[in-house]
C-alpha cells in the first residue's frame, strides 16, 4: 500500500498541535477481529496507533506483522520494539524489515523481564538498551550496521521513547529526554497518568525538551485494578480519590470516562498530545476525545 505521506504520524509532529495515539495489542494467536474492531472504532480519531511487542512479558504474536496489517487499513502504526527477546542481529533485523513494510514509527524499548509473565522461564536476552537502540537506528539511517558494515539501501525512522512523568527526579527526567533527543528521539510517549498536578509541574520542568511529550491516559476500569497497579507497577501511583470513585461508581465505565475526560482536560494545554492505553475499553474511547473536546 502506498500510505499517504500527509496521513504520516512524523508529517504531524511539530504541526499538529495535540497528538492522539492509541495503544492496541496482537493477539494470543491468529485471530486479528478484536485488533481490527479497534482500527474501526480508533483509527479515524487517532494519529497513530502503538502496536505493543509482548506487552508485560506476556507472549503474543508478531507486532511486526500486526503494524503492516495496520498500515493496510490506512492506520500509521507505531511499531513498538523492545530488546529483552532479541539481540542486536535481530534488532537489526527487524528494524530493517519494518522500512521494507513501510513501517517508520518505532518506539524503541527496553522491555520487560520475562519473570513478570506467562513464560517466566523464558531466557532474556537484553544485548542492548533502549538507549542502545535508539543509537542503532541512527546508524542503520546512516546507511551501516552495529559492525560497520555498509548497507545496501539505508532506511528512515521516526523514534520516539517512553517518558516517566512519575520519576521524583525531575531534573534527571528531563535530562534523559533531552539526551534522547539528541540521540534523535522525535516523540515521547509517558507512562499513565492519574493526577492533574504532578504531570503539569512535569510539563513545566520539561519546557525545554525539543519533542512532544504525549501523556498516557488509562482506561481505569476498577479499584482493584488500581490498587494492583499501585503495588506492582513501577512508576504508577493511582490516588485513594480516585479508587474510592471507582468503589462506588454503579456504572464502572461511566466513571471510567469521567476520570479520563477530567485529565486531559486538564493537561491539554501543556502537553503535546495523549496516549491512549484502552485495556480492552476502546469502545469508549470515541466519547473521551469527545467530551474532552479533542476529537
Amino acid at each position: 500500500m502506498n500510505f499517504p505521506e500527509a496521513k504520516r504520524f512524523e508529517a504531524k509532529l511539530g504541526k499538529k498541535p495535540f497528538l492522539v495515539t492509541v495503544e492496541v495489542a496482537p493477539p494470543k494467536g491468529t485471530d486479528l477481529s478484536e485488533v481490527l474492531h479497534i482500527v474501526e472504532t480508533c483509527g479515524p480519531l487517532a494519529d497513530a496507533m502503538n502496536v505493543t511487542d509482548g506487552q508485560s512479558a506476556m507472549m503474543r504474536a508478531c507486532p511486526l506483522a500486526v503494524s503492516k496489517v495496520l498500515l493496510d487499513h490506512g492506520v500509521d502504526p507505531i511499531y513498538q520494539l523492545t530488546c529483552r527477546d532479541r539481540n542486536r542481529i535481530g534488532l537489526q533485523a527487524d528494524l530493517l524489515g519494518a522500512s521494507i513494510l513501510g513501517i517508520r514509527n518505532i518506539l524503541a524499548l527496553t522491555g520487560d523481564d520475562p519473570t513478570a509473565g506467562d513464560h517466566p522461564d523464558a531466557k532474556p536476552v537484553f544485548d542492548l538498551n533502549a538507549n542502545q537502540l535508539m543509537e542503532v537506528t541512527r546508524g542503520l539511517e546512516a546507511g551501516r550496521d552495529m559492525a560497520g558494515k555498509e548497507l545496501a539501501g539505508a532506511p528512515h525512522f521516526c523514534i520516539g521513547g517512553a517518558a516517566n512523568p512519575g520519576n521524583p527526579k525531575l531534573d534527571e527526567e528531563v535530562a534523559k529526554l533531552n539526551a534522547r533527543v539528541e540521540k534523535g528521539v522525535k516523540f515521547f510517549q509517558s507512562q499513565a497518568i492519574f493526577e492533574v498536578e504532578p504531570f503539569r509541574r512535569y510539563m513545566a520542568q520539561a519546557t525545554q525538551v525539543k519533542a512532544p511529550i504525549l501523556a498516557g491516559i488509562l482506561l481505569l476500569k476498577s479499584a482493584r485494578m488500581a490498587r494492583y497497579m499501585n503495588e506492582h507497577v513501577w512508576g504508577i501511583k493511582v490516588p485513594e480519590t480516585l479508587i474510592e470513585r471507582m468503589e462506588k461508581a454503579s456504572d464502572k465505565k461511566q466513571e471510567c470516562v469521567r476520570i479520563c475526560v477530567e485529565l486531559i482536560s486538564g493537561i491539554k494545554d501543556v502537553a503535546g498530545g495523549i496516549h491512549l492505553y484502552g485495556l480492552g475499553w476502546e469502545d469508549l474511547i470515541p466519547m473521551i476525545l469527545k467530551e474532552a473536546k479533542v476529537a
